[in-house]
């Protein structure tokens, strides 16, 4: 199966559009191509249990989990509101993702 065209990279702010962190906003750490899904910095977090190793002490470790793509929104640069992402081609040929609220490019 294709994989969808995914509007959301690694480095972008984002804003959680449902779930129990509505509204947040935080930045994308990685991006899951094939199962349409990101990984959004304070976002999403699990507590999990982690038994003493030889490196680490252990204890209670608290870990962001992976969230849809369809629940984010890019924020956008002039506001930080959610926003949809389009693109545009500049006169040098360049392809630049473009916030469909302001119309600023998105780095």
């Amino acid at each position: 199966m294709a994989q969808p065209k995914m509007k959301i990279k690694k480095g972008d702010q984002v804003v959680i559009l449902t779930g129990k962190d509505k509204g947040a906003k935080g930045e994308v750490m990685s991006v899951n191509p094939a199962a349409a899904r990101v990984v959004v910095q304070g976002v999403n977090m699990a507590t999990r249990h982690k038994k003493p190793s030889q490196i680490s002490s252990g204890g209670i470790e608290k870990t962001e989990k992976s969230i849809h793509v369809s629940n984010v929104a890019l924020a956008d640069p002039k506001s930080g509101e959610a926003t949809r992402v389009g693109y545009k081609v500049l006169k040098d040929g360049k392809k630049v993702r473009v916030a469909k609220k302001s119309g600023e490019t998105v780095e």
